[in-house]
């Protein structure tokens, strides 16, 4: 078909054929181009779900943290226990200077003489 009765090329056939392949580039470079959109999307997209990933990493890795203070401090010794100690000694230490106190005052009072008179 492309050659006519004498054996030469059509020019018709041709014209044809050169269009056919003008047109089959065209749509090869258009399919070249979506691909490599697509490329392009598919790297903006795993970029995104990396982004994503690493941020819900973070979070999970910051409520650990959390977590581990919470028990950590469980396992600490209580500190109520340490202050009501702490709070006890000072009012043992308290209580014995008020005795001493009122000890030296009775000594005090008693080595004095008496300012009451005698009856006679």
């Amino acid at each position: 078909m492309i050659f006519n009765k004498s054996g030469y090329f059509r020019p018709q056939a041709c014209v044809f054929a050169a269009a056919c392949l003008f047109f089959s580039t065209l749509s090869i470079a258009s399919d070249t181009q979506s691909l490599s959109q697509k490329a392009d999307e598919a790297r903006e997209q795993s970029r995104e779900l990396e982004l994503e990933q690493l941020q819900k990493a973070r979070d999970a890795a910051g409520e650990t943290q959390a977590r581990e203070k919470k028990i950590y401090k469980k396992m600490q010794p209580n500190d109520w226990e340490a202050e009501q100690r702490v709070k006890a000694e000072k009012q043992f230490i308290e209580r014995e200077s008020r005795e001493a106190k009122y000890l030296r005052e009775a000594r005090e009072a008693a080595s004095k003489e008496r300012k009451i008179p005698k009856p006679i």
